[in-house]
């Protein structure tokens, strides 16, 4: 009789993943190193974090079909084979003094390798945990909200003692084998699987298991009107969250008038709570469902985003902010577990990968258009009113999607009453 798998030990490895692939977060540690050696131009070599960022939602997109064909084992193996040479090859870059090569290995092949690292544990994730789908992908989600705050300070100590190409050379081999070895333990459950005591459960009656809305495949999915309602969220999530997370220390300096030291340490704060809402919402949306969820997250920031402002209080000020990023982790962390709600698991991953899109666009319209708002009017004031304006707009699809859903239930009923007549 085969042996299954721990479950709990398929999370660790996603853990492992997540955490790998999530130190791309901490790319601003190299920036100053990387201007000081070299002497080129500050948004030239951030370009390098918006084309990591670009490349992991294309991949995600193109290869979530591979994820599904071969499984989460090769999958994973592919992804550690490009992050680890991303970064390594990163380290070649540097000691050629190249900046093209720094945005073809870091940005290019170690996006590729962040696209598929980041939708293969997820889905397998959701299958394994049918009875908290939330909480199971909140925790490998989590892992890539705190990765930079692991990684940072070990990037630093390294670049002091060993030099910046060095660093990319340790950095990259370390990734490669925490990856490849999580990624060897990954694995599907068997069709049906569902763990023990919630079988039981199930079984018994006792506890009802929800149907999923529908199983579709990617191709499928995409045809509907809920996947597009999926993608809005997200973008105007992700848009409005990115910008206010580069925008988060000068925007404390101007409206509290937190010192340049004070605001560069909130802002290491800040990304645990990004973390913190990561697996806090995601599992929250187990019990209260994901439709409620993701109209809390734009209630909260309809109300958070206008008072930031003209908040006068750095207390208030700083309570605001965290709330924000914990949205903006939530938001990531419950879109798979939605997906699977709405489109099923057949094919859970290649579906992730194609609204994952959306976060490569916001990547890099968030951040350009604070700056352009900033630039132009002298302050962050006006931008936040268009934020909030589209938090407006992604909280009337968040009750347009259950419309949606509750059309797509009364269909689901009417045919099982026809059925059963």
């Amino acid at each position: 009789m085969e042996k299954t798998k721990n479950r709990w030990l398929i999370a660790a490895s996603a853990v492992g993943i997540h955490l790998s692939i999530g130190s791309v977060y901490a790319w601003s540690v190299f920036t100053k190193p990387i201007q000081s050696k070299f002497g080129w131009d500050l948004t030239d070599i951030s370009l390098t974090f918006s084309i990591a960022i670009l490349f992991l939602g294309l991949s995600a997109a193109f290869l979530g079909h591979f994820v599904e064909k071969y499984g989460p084992r090769k999958a994973g193996i592919l992804s550690s084979i490009f992050f680890g040479i991303g970064i390594t090859g990163a380290g070649l870059a540097i000691n050629l003094e190249s900046l093209p090569l720094l945005y073809l290995f870091y940005g290019v092949l170690g996006g590729i390798g962040l696209g598929v690292g980041y939708i293969t544990p997820v889905s397998t994730l959701v299958k394994w945990f049918p009875d908290r789908r939330g909480m199971a992908t909140g925790l490998a989600i989590m892992g890539f909200g705190f990765a930079a705050l692991i990684s940072s300070p070990i990037m630093q100590s390294l670049i002091e003692s060993v030099g910046l190409a060095n660093t990319f050379f340790i950095l990259g081999v370390s990734y490669f084998v925490i990856m490849i070895l999580s990624s060897l333990y990954l694995e599907p459950p068997k069709e049906g699987w569902m763990p023990s005591g919630f079988k039981e459960k199930v079984s018994s009656g006792t506890t009802k298991l929800k149907q999923d809305l529908s199983q579709l495949t990617a191709n499928e999915a995409v045809k509907t009107k809920r996947f597009y309602y999926l993608w809005i969220m997200l973008f105007i999530n992700v848009t409005c969250g990115i910008a206010i997370i580069s925008a988060a220390s000068p925007l404390a300096q101007e409206s509290v008038g937190l010192t340049p030291v004070a605001a560069a340490a909130l802002v290491g704060v800040l990304g645990a709570f990004n973390g913190l809402g990561r697996i806090g919402w995601a599992s929250v949306s187990d019990y209260l469902g994901r439709p409620n969820t993701y109209t809390i997250f734009f209630v909260i920031q309809v109300i958070a985003f206008p008072l930031l402002p003209h908040v006068s209080n750095p207390l208030l000020f700083q309570v605001l902010l965290a709330l924000i990023y914990t949205c903006y982790g939530g938001g990531f962390a419950a879109i798979p577990a939605y997906i699977g709600d709405l489109f099923g698991t057949k094919q859970l991953g290649a579906i992730h990968g194609y609204v994952l899109t959306a976060w490569a666009a916001a990547g890099l319209a968030g951040p350009l258009f604070a700056s352009w708002i900033r630039e132009t009017t002298g302050s962050y004031t006006q931008s936040l009113t268009v934020f909030t304006a589209l938090f407006a707009v992604a909280l009337v699809v968040s009750l347009l999607i259950r419309l949606d859903i509750k059309k797509l239930r009364e269909q689901q009923n009417q045919q099982g009453t026809e059925l059963a007549s």
